[in-house]
Parts: C-alpha cells; sequence; structure tokens
C-alpha cells in the first residue's frame, strides 16, 4: 500500500471534481489522501470518503480573484510574496513526511512543483492539452484574436508567438517561486509554464484533440476526466425535462462572473425554453431571473444526457467534458484562451457553437440555442462524440500509470 496525496486548487470547482475522480480509480489498498487551502469545494472531497487536510495560508477572496485573472492572463500581479510560498511550501513538505507520501498529483496547485520535488516524490498533473508547452509551442494560431479574414488570422499569428515567448521563455513567474524553489533546493521557477508542468504530465483529451501534434517526454493523454458527483438529479430537473418545452442547461463552472450569468439568463428567458441553471453562488440578494430560468446548486451534469436538450457553458474543461459525454449540444463561451480552445475543438466536431463572452447578452446566444434545438446536425454530431467518449476512462488510466511509477519505486 502506497500514500497518495492529492493537491487541488480548492476553490477551482473542476479541479476538484478531476482529482477525486483519479483519487476514486485507484486501488482500494492505496491510500488517498487530499490536502487544500481553501474551503469552497473542499467539502466534495469530504462528501466522497477522503481524507482532507486544510492547510494553511488561505487567500482570501480578493486575492483569489487576483490569481485568476493572473491565471487567465489579465494581469502580471499576485499575492505570491516570499513569506506565503515559503509558508506553503514548507506545509506541504511537511505534510508529505507526516503522511510518508510516495507520490504527489497536482490540478494547478503551483507550490507542488517545488514541496515535491524537494521531498524526492514523483509529480503527477492531470491537465487540458490546451495552454501545455508543447501545445503552444506547436500551434500557430491560439485563437487570441477571433476572425476568419487574413487579418485576423495574421494578427492571431503575431498574437500566438507573443504569448508563447512570454509563456515560455519571458521570466514572468512571480519572484518568489524563484527564490523559495532555491531555498528548498529545487531548481528555480521563472517562466509561466514552469509553474504548470510537472515531472509527468497527463493529458486528459480525446485523440482528435491531438491530431497534428507530438507529445514530448514527459507527457502521455490518458481520456477524459470530469466529475460524477454522487448525488440524485434534482426533482425540478425530471420535472422540466418532461415538459413539452425544450429544456436548457446553463453550467458556468467556477471560473465565470456575475455579470456572465446575468447576461446569458435574460437571453435564455426570451426563448420557448426552460433553463435549468448551477449558478446561485455567482448571484446576490436582489438578483431577479426570468421566470424560465431555474436556479439550482452543484447537480450531477453526467446524469443530463437525455434529460437536457442543449446546454450553454463557459468552455472549462470539466463541462465541456461533461456535454460530450453525455450527448449535449452545447454553446461555449471561452472566457480564457484555454477555454477557447476547449470549445473549438467541439466546433470542429460539429456539436457545439462557439461565441465570445460579450455576446452572452446578446441575441447572439439566443440565435445560436435555437440552432442547436432546430438543426438536426448539432445532435447527430453530440451522438457520435458520446459514443467515442464512451470507450474512454481518462481516471482510471490516470491511476494505472501512478500506481506503475509507486510500484517502481
Amino acid at each position: 500500500m502506497a500514500t497518495i496525496l492529492f493537491c487541488p486548487i480548492t476553490f477551482n470547482l473542476a479541479e476538484v471534481t478531476r482529482m477525486i475522480e483519479v483519487a476514486r480509480a485507484l486501488d482500494p489498498a492505496h491510500r488517498a489522501i487530499f490536502q487544500g487551502y481553501e474551503e469552497d469545494f473542499a467539502q466534495l472531497i469530504r462528501d466522497a470518503g477522503f481524507e482532507y487536510r486544510a492547510l494553511r495560508p488561505a487567500l482570501t477572496p480578493a486575492e483569489r480573484d487576483q490569481v485568476m485573472k493572473f491565471d487567465q492572463g489579465k494581469t502580471l500581479r499576485t499575492p505570491f510574496t516570499d513569506e506565503f510560498i515559503g509558508a506553503r511550501v514548507a506545509a506541504e513538505r511537511a505534510l508529505i513526511r507526516q503522511t510518508d507520501a510516495a507520490a504527489v498529483v497536482i490540478g494547478s496547485n503551483p507550490t507542488s512543483m517545488i514541496s515535491a520535488r524537494a521531498e524526492g516524490l514523483p509529480l503527477f498533473y492531470a491537465v487540458t492539452w490546451a495552454l501545455t508547452r508543447p501545445q503552444v509551442d506547436q500551434t500557430k494560431r491560439m485563437g487570441l484574436v477571433r476572425g476568419s479574414g487574413w487579418f485576423a488570422r495574421a494578427a492571431d499569428r503575431v498574437a500566438t508567438s507573443a504569448l508563447r515567448w512570454a509563456y515560455n521563455k519571458a521570466p514572468l513567474a512571480p519572484r518568489a517561486f524563484r527564490r523559495v524553489a532555491v531555498a528548498n533546493g529545487v531548481r528555480p521557477l521563472k517562466t509561466v509554464v514552469s509553474l504548470l508542468e510537472a515531472d509527468r504530465n497527463l493529458v486528459a483529451v480525446m485523440p482528435w484533440e491531438l491530431d497534428g501534434f507530438t507529445l514530448p517526454d514527459g507527457y502521455e493523454r490518458v481520456g477524459p476526466i470530469f466529475a460524477h458527483i454522487d448525488a440524485p438529479v434534482p426533482p425540478i430537473v425530471t420535472e422540466l425535462a418532461a415538459r413539452p418545452e425544450p429544456l436548457v442547461y446553463l453550467g458556468l463552472g467556477s471560473s465565470a462572473s456575475r455579470e456572465l450569468a446575468l447576461a446569458a439568463a435574460s437571453q435564455l428567458g426570451r426563448l420557448p425554453v426552460n433553463v435549468v441553471a448551477p449558478i446561485r453562488h455567482y448571484l446576490k440578494p436582489g438578483d431577479v431571473l426570468p421566470a424560465n430560468v431555474h436556479v439550482v446548486d452543484l447537480i450531477p451534469a453526467h446524469l443530463l444526457g437525455g434529460l437536457v436538450d442543449a446546454a450553454v457553458l463557459h468552455g472549462g474543461q470539466g463541462t465541456v467534458q461533461t456535454a460530450c459525454a453525455t450527448g449535449i449540444p452545447f454553446v461555449g463561451m471561452g472566457l480564457q484562451p484555454e477555454q477557447v480552445w476547449n470549445v473549438d475543438v467541439c466546433v470542429k466536431q460539429g456539436n457545439a457553437i462557439a461565441l465570445a463572452p460579450k455576446q452572452a447578452g446578446s441575441p447572439a446566444l439566443a440565435d445560436a440555442v435555437r440552432r442547436l434545438l432546430a438543426e438536426d446536425s448539432f445532435r447527430e454530431a453530440a451522438g457520435r462524440v458520446q459514443r467515442a467518449y464512451a470507450q474512454e476512462d481518462g481516471a482510471a488510466a490516470s491511476a494505472r500509470i501512478i500506481e506503475a511509477a509507486v510500484a517502481g519505486r
């Protein structure tokens, strides 16, 4: 038996649920322990039956917003001081020793890049393909500038080249990571990509997402990994699904905004549909939504196949993969390059329509949903993608790779 330490960012829903799926797929002889700093989705870990260790220091809400903006490329400012990073690395190293962990599995917890290596443990990262080092290196156009004309294409190539340099070459990582890494005897983390690349990177995507790409050493495809929340479908969902009007799912994950949620709900309110929307965490007291938009808490989206006719999503990997696995065509509004990429991959497969976030409050969103509901091609493509997903199990593949590495030690 070995102890595997899972380190998701616990205010990121997709990371928490992805790590739970991998932990569930481990041989029961192993011991899975989770660590985290913020409490947002830590209860999901406890509810799944796993041991959870709350560490400090945690980020304040304002600091979390700043980290999200850094992750989305909207700012270079972060709350990552030497004291903050040093304290987290010390807490993680102590936990590794206390639990006698044999491996570390991360979502995107950057201090694990220091703590796991300082303790000499193999470090695994279950990751989307978009915005990995090889994806950025090998992509001519990242879709940073939208449009199909020659000027847009040329501008996108220039923007992609700039991103490639900034991401892989420029010393843009917060300086605290360099200094704390050196203090812990680890190679300094200088670039943005150095904060996002483990020793073994488990690429959680379908085969067609890697068409035209070459995986370098340290990268291997495992297949999609998305949440299977252990909860029943709320009665309101089955009730709405039984009505004659189409049912639309509005899923914006944990990285969208109140403004986007309200704008999308307003447009969906103009359609002759019913909407189930787990967006309560974005709303404030006094917010008024259209009568056909039914707000719910977190629901088991993997069980919505056959109940929901179309979806409106923010483009996060978890929500996109769940829609694909359940055969639901969707509108995707990527909020940052990784999410834009996730949506565009599905547009090529024919089961999605891409919009810009600023179109959430415009008639373009309502028009796109009408197309999903009226045109058979989207449903047919969604069914084909669903059948392909049924042949994949990224969590199980990840677990076998981790177990083999631990056994080899």
